[in-house]
């Protein structure tokens, strides 16, 4: 427990679960959580539940007619009202949808607490992550927006400013709906094109509210961007906005769909690349916001191949006790693959064998890059904003 973190986990987060044939299959986060135990990273941190978050938390971002919506759908899934998102393609109702739901978010908000109270200078909720979700409606596979209402209660509980980094192959939406128009918070979402992929937001033009300009900063990236643009872009804009913004907590999601291998998104990153962000994060928790540092799952559809061996690495790094690339998978949690998932292969080492490498910012401009256009545009549209230059 080097670092004094945790790790936020309920096995009943299984239970979010929206059918057969729904991508969002949750045997991904119980794999995850048994490579978590066959590495032995269990035992560099400390593991907690939570009670959920009740309807006083929930309310801190979700409208009160909403909740009622959720818990009437989750009641009987007949009953599920398209007009709040629920009963849909991508969100379809299921019984206890409120139960496991509001468990999630009180994961997220258990590791804010414990971070608030010095309990813990890490936290980690891969369960959680759940960034489409808005105030009166589900979206995205998305009930309630855990990572908005463990921000909104480091605000409650006196927090002056918070950053939020989203990492995830798709536009953090629901979280920057919620705080659009606070100046307390800063959110930031490195993400593929909205021309090419859902929710169709996160263009850079969208830079906050009156009187929050400049703290909702989008980097839109083209489809098939890779680990090189991918980490050049990420680190271009992030750390030095973190630097103007001085934030007091540090909340990042860490979607695993940007790679190469999700069947829903077209960018090609590689684990080894999600790995460096990782790193990444949490040295930027350190270096801006006193090592207080949340860290959330989200997205990732390749359940099998990619979202454990990725999640696993975060939850080593908060530990501590980062996991080597080169490390072997353990024949235990091949086994679990076949037992939980069916699937006859599992991957064999903790990376996809690559470099990820990045070449910085200040290497200079190449205005033939798609990926440099992506940048510059985000820095023009909101570094005036932090006193910065693009």
């Amino acid at each position: 427990m080097s670092c004094g973190a945790r790790l936020m986990w309920d096995e009943a987060v299984t239970g979010y679960d929206f059918g057969a044939d729904h991508p969002m299959n949750p045997v991904r986060l119980a794999l995850t959580m048994r490579l978590v135990e066959s590495l032995g990273l269990d035992s560099r941190l400390t593991v907690r539940g939570a009670t959920p978050a009740g309807e006083s938390t929930l309310r801190l971002v979700h409208r009160a007619d909403y909740i009622e919506a959720v818990r009437r759908a989750s009641a009987d899934p007949h009953q599920a009202e398209q007009s709040y998102g629920l009963g849909t393609i991508d969100d379809p109702a299921f019984r206890s949808m409120h139960e496991v739901s509001a468990l999630i978010a009180g994961l997220s908000v258990g590791g804010a607490e414990a971070l608030w109270r010095g309990e813990a200078e890490h936290a980690v909720n891969f369960s959680g992550g759940l960034h489409h979700a808005m105030p009166g409606a589900a979206a995205g596979f998305c009930v309630y927006n855990d990572a908005a209402l463990a921000i909104a209660r480091l605000l409650e509980l006196g927090a002056r400013r918070v950053a939020y980094v989203d990492v995830d192959v798709h536009h953090g939406d629901g979280v920057q709906a919620a705080f659009w128009d606070d100046p307390r918070v800063l959110t930031v979402s490195v993400h593929e094109h909205p021309r090419s992929l859902f929710p169709g937001t996160g263009w850079p033009e969208e830079t906050g509210g009156p009187g929050a300009e400049g703290h909702a900063v989008n980097v839109a990236l083209p489809p098939g961007t890779g680990d090189e643009g991918w980490l050049r872009a990420t680190h271009a804009v992030v750390p030095e906005l973190l630097g103007a913004f001085e934030p007091e907590f540090l909340v990042t999601q860490h979607g695993a769909d940007t790679h190469f291998e999700d069947p829903l998104a077209h960018l090609a990153v590689s684990l080894d690349a999600q790995r460096r962000v990782q790193e990444s994060a949490h040295e930027w928790a350190h270096r801006f916001a006193g090592g207080r540092w949340l860290a959330l799952g989200g997205g990732g559809y390749a359940v099998v191949e990619v979202v454990p061996r990725s999640w696993a690495h975060l939850v080593g790094i908060a530990a501590g006790a980062p996991v080597a690339p080169e490390t072997k998978v353990p024949e235990g949690w091949r086994q679990s693959v076949y037992a939980l998932a069916g699937a006859p292969v599992a991957p064999w080492r903790m990376t996809d064998g690559r470099d990820a490498r990045w070449s910085d910012w200040e290497s200079g401009y190449d205005p033939a890059s798609t990926v440099d256009q992506a940048v510059l545009a985000t820095r023009r549209a909101v570094y005036p904003a932090h006193g910065l230059l693009p």
